[in-house]
């Protein structure tokens, strides 16, 4: 059975910093490419950053380039998600999804908040 439980969600004031982690496994972690996702009310669920199986290749959109940063360990089958200077349109439910060529798995979401 695949599980991906993330944690690390919570309440931070703007400007402030939290770090996401999550846990895999039933899979062999580092044959999937993962990446952090995150859903605000009434959006579509958008890609926030991901980190490919080997090496150090990341990728991040421009709304959070420079703030956000992905890394993996292998060892631990472990992929987190540190967030420095957030805003509250940071604010949303942040989800971990592991993804290889033919499969897709996805944890049940951490809810983090941004606000004064």
């Amino acid at each position: 059975q695949v599980q991906l439980v993330e944690s690390g969600g919570g309440l931070v004031q703007p400007g402030g910093s939290l770090r996401l982690s999550c846990g895999a496994s039933g899979i062999t972690f580092s044959n999937y490419a993962m990446s952090w996702y995150r859903q605000a009310p009434g959006k579509e669920r958008e890609l926030v950053a991901q980190i490919i199986t080997v090496g150090t290749g990341t990728n991040y959109p421009d709304s959070v380039k420079g703030r956000f940063t992905i890394s993996r360990d292998n060892a631990k089958n472990t992929v987190y998600l540190q967030m420095n200077s957030l805003k509250p349109e940071d604010t949303a439910v942040y989800y971990c999804n592991a993804q290889n060529r033919w499969l897709a798995y996805w944890g049940q979401g951490t809810q983090v908040t941004v606000s004064s």
